[in-house]
């Protein structure tokens, strides 16, 4: 069942961060439930042309309840009292005025993990006001330092403040005060903002700058794209393969692969050679295609990949033979990682529609038959289905 097997998080439905690490936590085999709303508000996640399909929701169960409505903080308490973890990425605030917050759940459950997801964080003079990664990003500092030297900053997805430094952060935060309580700690909240987690991201670079060893211009540093061996390159047929021959021994090697060792080129570390080598590589790759650099680079220690889109990353040999992409019910998608020896993690279930699997869940969280009936009275509801020893399972393939 995986390294979390017996551990309930009890997650309040969100978008992005907070479902990625409810996402991960599921993955190891943490049985996550979800309170979903009744119905599916509008504005909850992009717009988008076609079925929505929720990965990160994968690996959880559904109850639905509707926050606001009378008995329906009775009903989250009842959870909440049996959980291990609870996650939540409302704006500061809203739990509490929903009689949420942590006072009166770490009252009901004096051992509960509150996690709690923001951009800016719960404190400060931008805790309550409205943004997405690209904001959380930017002040963190990070973004600064991504993009062409003489452009603008370029947009990382939105992995750095959102998943990098949101969701993996918080489900870090939420393992760690989780081991604390084991250990005969008390519950506590686990504060998790992306601005911060994006700037610690970035803590390699703030010790460059104090080291004298950091350019704030844009590509002009070692791994911004500044230096020619640090880079991407434009092949014959249109793709592009990736550069990263840091150490001499893996430049030499490049140098070698390229056909430009006996080149009088510049030495690799002179600043002021840089762009001559710049046009040797971008001349070199250009006249071959992707497959062909591919071939060459092949068992070699250069430090060269080719630059795959989503749908080709899959089916590379590195990733075949691990088995790091799996199908969930039809949707090709990362599989759980990292990988355990001992307790590995199971094949994920699809996200669950709203309510789906919630009966199995609450007989599974020990509420007998007059405890379900009464959260149903306070508006806890989930989709009609037998109990039976397959529905009671855990959500996991």
């Amino acid at each position: 069942m995986g390294v979390l097997s017996g551990i309930r998080v009890l997650e309040f439905e969100a978008i992005g961060p907070g479902p990625f690490a409810a996402m991960l936590l599921a993955d190891m085999g943490a049985d996550v439930l979800r309170i979903d709303r009744p119905t599916a508000p509008a504005d909850l996640g992009p717009k988008t042309s076609g079925p929505r399909i929720d990965v990160t929701g994968r690996g959880r169960r559904s109850v639905t309840l509707d926050l606001k409505a009378p008995g329906a903080r009775d009903a989250a308490l009842a959870l909440i009292e049996r959980s291990d973890l609870l996650i939540e990425g409302f704006r500061p605030g809203t739990m509490e005025r929903l009689g949420l917050g942590p006072d009166d759940a770490l009252a009901r459950n004096p051992r509960l993990v509150y996690g709690r997801m923001t951009g800016w964080g719960q404190t400060g003079p931008l805790a309550e006001r409205a943004g997405h990664d690209l904001n959380y990003i930017a002040l963190s500092g990070v973004l600064s330092g991504i993009g062409p030297r003489d452009g603008k900053p370029v947009v990382p997805l939105n992995l750095v403040g959102d998943y990098g430094g949101g969701g993996m952060l918080l489900a870090l935060g939420a393992l760690a005060a989780l081991l604390n309580v084991q250990r005969g700690g008390a519950g506590q909240v686990v504060d998790a903002a992306m601005a911060e987690g994006a700037a610690q991201l970035g803590a390699v670079v703030w010790g460059l700058i104090a080291s004298g060893n950091w350019h704030e211009q844009r590509a002009s540093n070692l791994l911004d794209g500044g230096t020619p061996w640090y880079d991407s390159y434009r092949t014959a047929d249109g793709h592009y393969m990736a550069v990263g021959a840091v150490e001499a021994r893996f430049y030499a090697e490049l140098l070698a692969k390229l056909g430009l060792a006996d080149s009088g080129l510049p030495p690799q570390h002179a600043r002021s050679g840089w762009p001559r080598l710049r046009e040797a590589f971008t001349a070199a790759f250009a006249a071959g295609t992707r497959a062909h650099w591919c071939h060459v680079f092949d068992g070699s220690d250069a430090c060269v990949a080719p630059v795959l889109g989503f749908s080709e990353a899959p089916n590379h040999p590195q990733h075949q033979a691990r088995g790091s992409f799996v199908e969930v019910a039809g949707v090709l998608q990362p599989g759980p990682a990292p990988r355990f020896s001992e307790t590995p993690s199971a094949l994920p279930r699809p996200a669950p529609r709203r309510g789906q699997h919630g009966a199995a869940a609450l007989a599974d969280w020990g509420f007998d038959t007059g405890a379900v009936q009464r959260l149903q009275a306070q508006g806890l509801g989930f989709a009609a289905q037998p109990v039976s020893g397959g529905d009671r399972s855990h959500p996991r393939a």
